[in-house]
C-alpha cells in the first residue's frame, strides 16, 4: 500500500491506519570551526558567513541561511559545506531532487564527511529512492558507526523498503548508543508493528513518550497499534493528544476518523475527513477514505458519490495525464493475454478469498497471469497465491510511478485494480494509464470514478442495465452469473437450528460497526420487537461502542439482556460462531459481502435491503444467485415482518439451513471454472474492442 510517512511528503500517500515514520535526523559532523574555513581558506570573512548560515539555518531562518551560503559560494564555488546546506534548505523545503544534486557535489568534494551521507540518505528517502537511501545510510556508518541518529534513519528506510527485522536491528543499535533518544525508541515501535509483534511496538511507542511526553508521532503511532489491537478507545484518545501537540495533523485525522468508523460513529469520521482533505487536498488515498466511507452513509445517495469520484478524478488523476504514453502491446485479438492484479492485500484478507479461486481456474493456456503485490507481512494464503500465479513482482517499496513503469516493462495487456477507493490503493498508478486496459473489481461493488480505468466487473444484480451507460470510461461489465466466486476455507459443520435448543430466534450482526448506523440499528431495535422473545448475536469492539448501542436498543424498546457482543476471532472460531446464529441481518446502504457469504456456507440465510447504489445491492446479488428471493425486502418495514415471520417458522429455517451449504456448492457462486470462465470471455471481449480500435 503505498503511504504517507514524515521522511516523503510528496509521493508516498497515507495508508489508514499504518504508522507514520519519524523524520530522519539530520546530522552536522563536529568539525572545529576554523577546520571548516581552513580546509579551503583562511579568509576571515568566509569563515564567518559558513557560521552566520549554520546558525541562522539552525533557528530556522532558511531564507538568511541560504543567502549567507550562496555568498560563500560567490566566494568559493566548489565550497563543500556551503553546498551542503544549501542541500539540507532545499530538502527542508520540499526540494529533495535539488537537495540530492548539491549534496552529491558535496560528497564528491569532501568523500570523508558521514553527515553528508546520512542528510544525503534522508532527501532520496523522500524521494522514495529506498535503495540508494541504505546505501546512502551505510556509507555514513561505515564512516561514523557511533551516530545513533544514523542507525534510527536506517532503521526507517528499511522499514519503508520492506526489511523490518533488519530496521529492529538498526533501531536498536540507536538506542543502544543513545538509550534516552526517543526517535529511535519510535522507529523501532513501527518496526515492530510491521512484524506484527504489536505488544512490543506499544512499548516501543510508550518509552519514546515518555522520554519526550510532548512527541506527536509517537503518540499517533501507539493510537495506531491500539486500534489494530482493537482497542478503540484507548486508540481515539491517543488520536487526540496527537492532534492536541500538531496543529493539522492529517495522518491523525484520517486515522482517528478510521477509528470512529470502526466505533460506529460515522457522522464526526466522515466530517474528519473532510476537514482532512481541506488541509490537504493533494492527499489522494485521504480523499480515497472520505469516498470509500461515504458508502456506509444513510440518505448518501448514488450521485452524491459520483460527485466525489470525479472531483477526486479531476483533482488526482487527471495531472498526470501528461505523462501518460501510448501502448505498444501487439493488437493481436486472439493471443495469450498478460493480466496483471494489483493489491496489498494477497494475504489472509477477503480480498484474497475470492480471488483464489480465479487464478487456480485461469486458463494458463491463453492467460499469462502477473501479482503486482504490496503485502506487508505475507502469510501462508500469500505463498498459496503465489503458487498461482505466473510471475509475482513485490512492489511494496516500490512508488506509484515505479509500479507503472514496471507494468509497462511487462507488457501487461489488462491491468485490474482489486483495491479501489480502499485502504492502502496504488490508484495514482492506474492514472499514468501503464496498461492500455484497465479494470477495477472486487474491493466493493461498483465504481472508481476515474477515467484511465476503463471498466469495472459487475452483474445484472448490482447494476441493472441502463445505470451509467452513457459514460465514456469506468463503464460496467456484467458477468452472466455473479461478480464473484467464493471459496469458504473452513470446515467447520452446518450443526442443527440453534433455535430449537435455545426455544428462540437468534439473529446475527458480524460486519463492522462502520457498516451498522444508527439508523440500521433503530431497524433492527424494531426486528427484535416484533419477534416475540428473539435475542441478537452481534460482533462489537468492547468499551464506548456497547453502552452506545444499547442505549439505541433501550430507546427502542430493547432491553441489554437481549444482546449478546463478541469481539474479533480466528477464522475457524469465527465461523463456528454461525452455529449459534438462525437468521443474520445485513446491513445498509452498505451489504456485506464476505460475511453473507460465510452466512450463506454455514447454512444461515441472510436477510437483506437493497438501496439504490451498488454496494448496497451486494445481499441482493448473493441471495438470487444462490435462489434465497425470499430473504430480500423492498422496504425497512418489509425488512422487519420478513424477520418477524422467519422467527415464526422454525421448521422452515431449520430445513434452509440442511439444504443451503449443498446450494451454495452447486450454484454459479461456488463453480470456481465457470467463474473464471466469464472472467477470461469478458477479458477477451473488451481486448478485442481494444485491438478494433485505430
Amino acid at each position: 500500500m503505498s503511504k504517507l510517512s514524515t521522511t516523503n511528503p510528496k509521493e508516498r500517500a497515507l495508508s489508514r491506519t499504518h504508522a507514520t515514520g519519524v523524520a530522519p535526523g539530520f546530522t552536522i559532523c563536529a568539525r572545529p570551526n576554523d577546520a571548516i574555513a581552513n580546509a579551503v581558506t583562511s579568509d576571515v570573512t568566509l569563515h564567518g558567513m559558513l557560521q552566520l548560515a549554520d546558525r541562522r539555518l539552525a533557528g530556522g531562518d532558511l531564507a538568511a541561511a541560504e543567502h549567507a551560503c550562496r555568498e560563500v559560494l560567490d566566494l568559493h564555488s566548489n565550497h563543500p559545506d556551503a553546498l551542503h546546506m544549501l542541500g539540507l534548505i532545499a530538502c527542508q523545503v520540499g526540494k529533495e531532487p535539488l537537495a540530492v544534486s548539491l549534496m552529491n557535489r558535496a560528497i564528491m568534494l569532501r568523500p570523508d564527511a558521514a553527515d553528508y551521507y546520512n542528510n544525503l540518505g534522508i532527501a532520496l528517502s523522500r524521494l522514495r529512492r529506498l535503495d540508494e537511501a541504505i546505501a546512502a545510510y551505510r556509507k555514513a556508518l561505515a564512516l561514523r558507526p557511533d551516530c545513533a541518529q544514523t542507525h534510527s534513519n536506517l532503521g526507517c528506510a528499511l522499514k519503508d523498503y520492506g526489511q523490518f527485522a533488519a530496521a529492529a536491528a538498526s533501531c536498536r543499535e540507536a538506542i543502544r548508543l543513545a538509550p534516552d533518544y526517543p526517535e529511535a525508541h519510535s522507529n523501532l515501535g513501527n518496526a515492530l508493528s510491521e512484524q506484527g509483534d504489536l505488544d512490543a511496538s506499544i512499548e516501543a511507542y510508550l518509552t519514546a513518550i515518555r522520554l519526550s511526553p510532548h512527541f506527536a508521532s509517537a503518540h499517533y503511532n501507539l493510537a495506531n497499534v491500539l486500534q489494530q489491537q482493537g482497542r478503540l478507545d484507548e486508540a481515539i484518545a491517543s488520536y487526540r493528544k496527537a492532534m492536541e501537540l500538531t496543529a493539522n495533523y492529517v495522518e491523525a485525522y484520517n486515522n482517528l476518523s478510521n477509528a470512529l468508523k470502526n466505533r460506529g460513529e460515522l457522522e464526526e469520521a466522515i466530517e474528519l475527513l473532510r476537514e482532512a482533505v481541506a488541509l490537504r487536498p493533494g492527499e489522494a488515498l485521504v480523499h480515497s477514505n472520505l469516498i470509500h466511507s461515504l458508502h456506509f452513509q444513510t440518505g448518501c445517495g448514488a450521485s452524491v458519490q459520483r460527485s466525489e469520484r470525479a472531483r477526486w478524478n479531476r483533482r488526482h488523476a487527471e495531472p498526470l495525464r501528461t505523462f501518460r504514453r501510448a501502448h505498444e502491446n501487439p493488437r493481436n485479438p486472439d493471443r495469450r493475454l498478460k493480466i496483471g492484479y494489483v493489491s496489498p492485500d494477497f494475504c489472509g484478507h477477503p480480498v484474497a478469498l475470492f480471488l483464489l479461486p480465479l487464478l487456480e481456474a485461469h486458463d494458463a493456456g491463453r492467460f499469462e497471469v502477473f501479482c503486482y503485490s504490496s503485502v506487508r507481512r505475507p502469510d501462508a494464503f500469500t505463498s498459496r497465491l503465489r503458487r498461482s500465479a505466473h510471475v509475482w513482482r513485490d512492489v511494496l517499496a516500490c512508488s506509484d510511478s515505479e509500479l507503472a513503469e514496471q507494468v509497462r516493462r511487462d507488457g501487461i495487456d489488462i491491468l485490474v485494480d482489486l483495491t479501489m477507493h480502499s485502504a492502502n490503493s496504488r490508484l495514482l498508478a492506474f492514472a499514468l494509464k501503464p496498461a492500455p486496459i484497465q479494470v477495477s473489481w472486487l474491493a466493493y461493488p461498483g465504481s472508481t470514478g476515474m477515467e484511465t480505468i476503463d471498466y469495472h466487473l459487475t452483474d445484472a444484480y448490482i447494476e441493472p442495465a441502463g445505470e451509467d451507460e452513457a459514460s465514456s470510461y469506468d463503464r460496467p461489465i456484467r458477468l452472466p452469473d455473479s461478480w464473484c466466486c467464493y471459496q469458504p476455507l473452513g470446515k467447520v459443520e452446518v450443526g442443527e437450528l440453534p433455535a430449537i435448543q435455545a426455544e428462540h430466534v437468534t439473529f446475527g450482526s458480524l460486519n463492522k460497526l462502520s457498516k451498522v448506523t444508527d439508523s440500521v440499528l433503530r431497524c433492527w431495535a424494531r426486528v427484535l420487537c416484533a419477534a416475540s422473545g428473539s435475542r441478537l448475536l452481534m460482533s462489537c469492539p468492547e468499551g464506548y461502542s456497547r453502552l452506545r448501542i444499547l442505549g439505541i436498543f433501550e430507546k427502542g424498546g430493547v432491553t441489554a439482556d437481549r444482546v449478546e457482543f463478541i469481539t474479533y476471532l480466528s477464522r475457524p472460531d469465527y465461523l463456528r460462531v454461525f452455529q449459534r446464529i438462525d437468521v443474520l441481518l445485513d446491513p445498509f446502504p452498505c451489504n456485506g459481502m464476505t460475511i453473507a457469504c460465510d452466512s450463506l456456507w454455514m447454512g444461515v440465510p441472510v436477510l437483506t435491503l437493497p438501496g439504490d447504489m451498488p454496494v448496497s445491492r451486494a445481499g441482493l446479488s448473493l441471495l438470487s444467485t444462490v435462489g434465497l428471493a425470499e430473504f430480500v425486502a423492498g422496504t425497512e418495514e418489509d425488512y422487519v415482518q420478513r424477520a418477524a415471520r422467519c422467527a415464526n417458522d422454525p421448521a422452515r429455517l431449520s430445513e434452509t439451513r440442511r439444504s443451503l451449504r449443498k446450494r451454495m456448492q452447486e450454484s454459479p457462486l461456488m463453480d470456481a471454472a465457470r467463474f473464471a470462465r466469464n472472467m477470461e470471455h469478458a477479458y477477451r471481449q473488451i481486448w478485442q474492442t481494444w485491438c478494433a480500435t485505430a
